[in-house]
């Protein structure tokens, strides 16, 4: 049995001053650019010139009201949202349909099959840009439109969706397939009414991640598409080049441009952290 003292003894050993230290600073790394760019955009350009770290006094709204009323803004944000919703949607319809036979039928070369999905994650799009660009602008004629940066952009997304999805679509009981056979239910009628709804989680998990990679490409985009097509990293890139004398307006539009994703992913990090979890255990 413990003694206080030796209660005591251990919570002192497992305070580590060292641990914080370090997360604060690399919660300060990674907070403070997006702080200093949201507050930056409620100044004036003398403000930032005059104190480049200091707060807003007074605060500015008129960078903020003219990025909104930019109707540019709104064609790079529809863009955007639409390239990255097909992204996502396709991305997890596509994973877990694909990590669902992995993960609950058994077969021949089963193992090898999703081995050629976790070889793909050691592939990122930067390497593939290049000849991927080329074979979607002149062999299937799809440059400068949503499907055109969605495809390839879902494709290698895949890699990562069933890797997470698998696992935990593993850990699923299978006395809970079992009985709704027994039922009567089918195969899909089980993947529809049982697989999908437990797994929920990992699916946000895995549409979150979707969503913000394509939400924040840049590389293909920049080769595909062009003009009012344009998503908003490229929106904020022309408007950096074209404003660049304006950096309270430049640091409110990219502020601005961060948003969807940073709400999306702080809203759901909670079901984001829960589908880790489980394909962790799984």
């Amino acid at each position: 049995m413990s003694t206080p003292t030796a209660s005591r003894d251990r919570a002192t050993r497992s305070w580590n001053p060292a641990v914080y230290v370090i997360a604060l600073a690399v919660v300060a790394l990674s907070v403070g650019p997006v702080v200093y760019g949201a507050l930056g955009g409620f100044r004036s350009n003398e403000q930032i010139a005059r104190d480049p770290a200091g707060l807003p006094d007074p605060w500015r709204f008129d960078n903020y009201t003219s990025v909104f009323g930019n109707p540019q803004f709104w064609d790079y944000a529809v863009n955007s949202l639409v390239i990255a919703a097909l992204t996502t949607a396709i991305a997890v319809g596509a994973g877990v349909m694909a990590a669902y036979p992995l993960a609950r039928y058994r077969f021949r070369f089963r193992e090898s099959l999703f081995m050629v999905f976790v070889l793909g994650l050691l592939f990122p799009l930067a390497t593939a840009i290049i000849p991927l660009s080329i074979f979607i602008s002149r062999d299937l004629q799809m440059s400068n439109s949503w499907w055109g940066v969605a495809l390839p952009q879902a494709a290698f997304a895949l890699p990562v969706t069933v890797v997470i999805l698998r696992p935990f679509l593993m850990a699923l009981p299978q006395e809970i397939e079992d009985a709704a056979l027994i039922d009567g239910a089918s195969r899909i009628g089980v993947f529809w009414r049982i697989a999908l709804p437990l797994s929920t989680p990992a699916l946000v998990t895995v549409g979150v991640l979707a969503f913000v990679t394509s939400w924040n490409s840049y590389l293909l985009p920049l080769l595909l598409l062009q003009d009012e097509m344009k998503t908003l990293p490229l929106g904020v890139a022309d408007y950096s080049t074209e404003h660049s004398a304006d950096t309270a307006g430049v640091l409110a539009f990219t502020s601005v441009a961060m948003i969807p994703a940073l709400v999306l992913f702080l809203a759901l990090q909670g079901r984001i952290v829960n589908g880790l979890q489980g394909a962790v255990k799984g």
